[in-house]
Order: C-alpha cells, then structure tokens, then sequence
C-alpha cells in the first residue's frame, strides 16, 4: 500500500488564479464565484479546509497545483508523519 497525504484547501482566502486547475484539472476546477473547487474534498468543521485524501499516483500533480497557488492556499500533509511537504 503506497503513502497517504492529506490535502488541506484554505478556499476562503482563495483569490481565483487559476493555477491549480491549469496544474491539475483532474483534481481541481473553477466555481461560478470565481474561487476554485477540489474535487471530492469534506469540509473540516475544527478548521473551515477543505480536506481530500490522496495517494502516491496523485502527489505530482497535486504538488504543482500547491506550488503554482499565488496565495499558498493548498497545503498537503504526509498523513504518515504529519509533516508538512507544501
């Protein structure tokens, strides 16, 4: 079984660039509010995020998006060791 992330999304602070959605389509879109959506994520009522788990095959793609985010609204998190990669 491959490693675990957690994806954490701070849509409230999102500014709409876009980024992520040119990064990872698969994964990301954009709203008709102008802010962009994650696919299949639960909202974390302690925290307001957005959570998605992801697994190894989706990182890649899912790092481009956090990286590309002007704002540094996407965080993943390794669920194994709770550290912070974005």
């Amino acid at each position: 079984m491959g490693k675990k992330y957690l994806i954490q999304y701070d849509r409230n602070n999102c500014i709409g660039a876009g980024t992520c959605v040119a990064a990872d389509p698969d994964n990301w879109s954009m709203n008709d509010d102008g802010k962009a959506d994650l696919t299949n994520a639960q909202t974390n009522a302690a925290t307001g995020f957005l959570e998605r788990e992801i697994d190894e095959n989706e990182l890649e793609k899912m790092k481009e998006a956090a990286q590309g985010c002007p704002v540094n609204v996407i965080h993943i998190i390794d669920k194994e060791s709770g550290q912070k990669i974005i």
